[in-house]
């Protein structure tokens, strides 16, 4: 009789509602349907290069609403990993991990981060899946990623709340929310929670345009107004600023050149410190209301994960496990309809989905009034 497989499972990058439910579908189906061995590796790819793991046969069981990941996590990168106040490549760390516990697959549970580190595994030779883990739903060829449906709740919940101390005290409130590249989560949130502003990277905002719009809510009646901040919305100065220093660093031809774009990069997202605060205080003196500013943060991924998380990251799970029996790697499980469906690693990693400016949910925010600083 052939040997049953061996798989390990590794959390990486920043947590996510769903990740238990993930380990839990993976682990499970491999077991249960295909008698695999599966064993978790700690602190996500730095436990796998540290060859620290533990089974997690019997530690499946009850995970499946636990917020967090029972795992641990890092946003370690196997190729550039510190050690001893050191950066080193501990790629062959990795290989030899694999090759100690005969491992026939390596599943990564994450974002875009832990598919490009998934990639330079599989071209270092060893078999590796990915499923798609980010609140900020902003990865490629995936209908949905699970954590961004509970954080997507967490949010406008946060929104309905704040709803009661803006009209009781006639005030601008700014809410802002995760997203430093893509603003599904804060676009999501502003329409479901009824946000009067929303802003988000893909659109670059003006603020006398936002209290432009703010002005004529006052002249129509209304005394509050609550504004939806992704954490990467810029200005139109300073969106036009980085992108044209990110568009630099892409087109260097030298180290020298990437170096100076990266710089050029770095006084930018400076220059962006605080910037909520910011924004609220010019709110304040255009539009002559009482503004506040209310930072969600870590409140947005921790907690039980959604229903529709826990369903989603079963089905991603399952699904995996199924693949690792038919021999399929170097692919991510990405969400497709009520299915799913695998889709290659080389397709994903270095990806990014952002909001599109024309999509239906900006054209259905636009419909019922909503501004976007634009």
């Amino acid at each position: 009789m052939a040997s049953a497989k061996r798989i390990g499972i590794l959390t990486a990058g920043g947590d996510s509602p769903g990740l238990n439910a993930a380990i839990r579908g993976i682990g499970k189906a491999a077991i249960d349907q295909y008698g695999m061995d599966v064993i978790g590796f700690r602190d996500g790819f730095r436990g796998l290069a540290e060859d620290r793991f533990v089974p997690l046969d019997s530690k499946l069981s009850g995970i499946l609403t636990v917020g967090g990941t029972i795992l641990g996590t890092s946003r370690d990168k196997p190729h550039k990993m510190l050690v001893d106040g050191e950066v080193v490549d501990m790629t062959g760390a990795v290989v030899r991990t694999y090759e100690k516990h005969r491992l026939d697959a390596i599943v990564c549970l994450g974002g875009d981060g832990t598919a490009k580190n998934a990639l330079r595994l599989v071209q270092a030779g060893l078999n590796v899946i990915t499923l798609p883990k980010t609140i900020d739903n902003d990865l490629v060829l995936t209908d949905a990623t699970f954590g961004f449906a509970t954080a997507l709740d967490v949010a406008t919940e946060a929104i309905d709340r704040l709803h009661s101390t803006a009209h009781s005290h006639h005030r601008i409130i700014v809410v802002e929310l995760m997203g430093n590249k893509a603003g599904w989560l804060t676009l999501g949130a502003g329409i479901a929670g009824g946000a009067d502003v929303i802003l988000i990277p893909e659109i670059p905002y003006n603020v006398q345009s936002i209290a432009d719009a703010i002005g004529r809510r006052v002249a129509r009646g209304s005394t509050f107004s609550i504004v939806a901040v992704a954490e990467g919305a810029m200005e139109t100065e300073a969106a036009a600023a980085y992108r044209a220093a990110d568009a630099r660093k892409r087109s260097a031809s030298t180290p020298e050149e990437k170096q100076a774009a990266v710089a050029d990069l770095t006084t930018v997202e400076a220059a962006h410190a605080g910037n909520t605060l910011r924004l609220a205080g010019q709110l304040e003196e255009l539009t002559g209301l009482e503004s506040r500013v209310t930072i969600l943060g870590y409140v947005q991924r921790g907690g039980t994960p959604s229903a529709a998380d826990r369903l989603l990251a079963t089905r991603l799970g399952s699904a995996g496990a199924d693949l690792i029996n038919e021999g399929v790697f170097g692919v991510m499980v990405a969400a497709r309809g009520d299915g799913t469906e695998p889709v290659p690693l080389d397709q994903v990693a270095g990806r990014r989905k952002p909001v599109p400016p024309d999509h239906s949910w900006v054209q259905a925010a636009r419909h019922v009034e909503t501004c976007f600083g634009d």
